[in-house]
């Protein structure tokens, strides 16, 4: 029997998603918060952690949790549903809407797991390129309008070139989508801009959020907010106990103190513009302003030797040399005060030896 005959033509022809094993004491690549849960509430959440019965099943559904976070975003319970991250519900969302011949489209660059999850599903992926400024143009409503897409993904602000696309430009698109239009609020933290207002006046809008970037990466825990008649067809494709205990327990624990977390997301915003600075001074380095909890900047030199270099200092960053339109790009993420430094200090003294 040869294996690759049974598995589908878009999936033996595409990577898989590369999660470089690097270890560095100052890791600044995947947008995670520096901020962990607060010294002062950690016991409080071990003690709810050690009382969760582990020999049993979590709530299926999340159902109190819905509830909960119904009234946090302003929503109805019946409009939301809660994954394992978000990527959980892109594939949720993937898998409901792929017909034969159904495709969607995504800007470039973009979140890469908007391609791998709609490949995996056998939809059809157009990438259209984003203008000079990293906005959505006049090409990509256009390709909305004329490929008619199942789905549009659109990160806001966009992963990796932190910039949050045209207002306008958006609600253009989704008055002119056939299909569903997702905005990834993923990175709303950092910029306190959102979509959701919007809901009630559009049936064919989707808003994801997330835990992940508020220090509880490790617990994946996303959320999707939209139709009642949507959610209600995804929780079928959902798997009955998607979310584990220990998630669910720290996802209530996040709502207790909420207050709490977000002076971390306001922490990370101060440092943004100090980084931001720094990189906009050092010569041949051009920074993008960023709405999100990293930075995008572009370099009029080659990366790779440098980023190799910057890994053997000790301090881990985002290369794109592997992407051709991308290959003087980089993306560092706005860590402590401490490994901010240390990124400033590896980074100007590799071009300033």
């Amino acid at each position: 029997m040869r294996i690759e005959r049974l598995i589908r033509e878009e999936i033996i022809g595409q990577r898989a998603y590369d999660v470089e094993d690097v270890s560095c004491p100052v890791k600044l690549d995947a947008n995670e918060s520096p901020y962990g849960v607060p010294a002062e509430l950690a016991s409080d959440l071990m003690e709810r952690l050690a009382a969760v019965p582990l020999n049993r099943y979590p709530e299926a559904g999340s159902m109190r949790l819905r509830e909960r976070y119904a009234a946090f975003f302003g929503v109805p319970p019946e409009g939301l549903i809660i994954g394992n991250g978000s990527d959980e519900l892109i594939a949720l969302l993937c898998a409901a809407l792929a017909t034969p011949g159904s495709s969607v489209v995504v800007p470039a660059p973009t979140f890469v797991m908007y391609r791998i999850i709609a490949q995996n599903s056998g939809q059809r992926v157009i990438e259209v390129p984003l203008g000079p400024d990293h906005d959505l143009g006049e090409a990509f409503l256009a390709a909305v309008v004329s490929k008619r897409p199942a789905l549009v993904f659109l990160s806001y602000p966009n992963n990796p070139t932190g910039n949050c696309f045209d207002r306008d430009r958006i609600i253009e698109i989704i008055e002119a989508a056939e299909g569903l239009v997702v905005v990834d609020e993923a990175y709303f933290p950092f910029c306190g801009k959102t979509f959701i207002p919007l809901l009630g006046r559009y049936e064919n809008l989707v808003i994801l959020r997330t835990l992940s970037k508020l220090g509880l990466a490790a617990a994946r825990v996303g959320f999707l907010m939209g139709s009642p008649l949507l959610v209600r067809e995804l929780d079928k494709v959902r798997l009955p106990y998607n979310v584990n205990a220990l998630s669910q327990v720290v996802a209530a624990f996040y709502l207790d103190h909420e207050a709490a977390f977000r002076e971390g997301a306001r922490a990370v915003v101060a440092a943004r513009g100090e980084v931001f600075g720094a990189l906009a001074q050092t010569k041949g380095v051009r920074p993008f302003p960023s709405e999100a909890n990293f930075i995008f900047f572009t370099c009029d030199f080659d990366t790779h030797g440098l980023y190799r270099r910057l890994i053997e200092g000790g301090v881990l960053v985002r290369s794109f040399h592997a992407v051709p339109s991308l290959r003087n790009a980089m993306r560092v993420t706005i860590g402590s005060p401490q490994e901010n430094r240390r990124f400033i200090d590896a980074f100007q003294g590799e071009l300033n030896p």
